[in-house]
């Protein structure tokens, strides 16, 4: 968990991430943001996910759901 935590800091361009942080709250979050998470969790969680998936997800807490669930 804490691996991909960290993994999702570096995409989101910040030092660390907590569970509540809301996706759209990033300062970098837009769509090359999003297709970086895609082919993030399709290479490294062998998960196929959405745009919409990611925007439903609202969260840091519900974007690892998405992932590594």
């Amino acid at each position: 968990m804490e691996e991909l935590k960290h993994k999702l800091a570096q995409i989101l361009e910040v030092d660390e991430v907590s569970d509540d942080q809301v996706l759209e709250s990033f300062e970098c979050w837009d769509s090359l943001t999003i297709l970086s998470i895609i082919a993030f969790a399709s290479k490294d969680y062998h998960k196929e996910i959405n745009t919409e998936q990611i925007r439903q997800a609202a969260t840091i807490k519900g974007l690892i759901g998405l992932i590594a669930k």
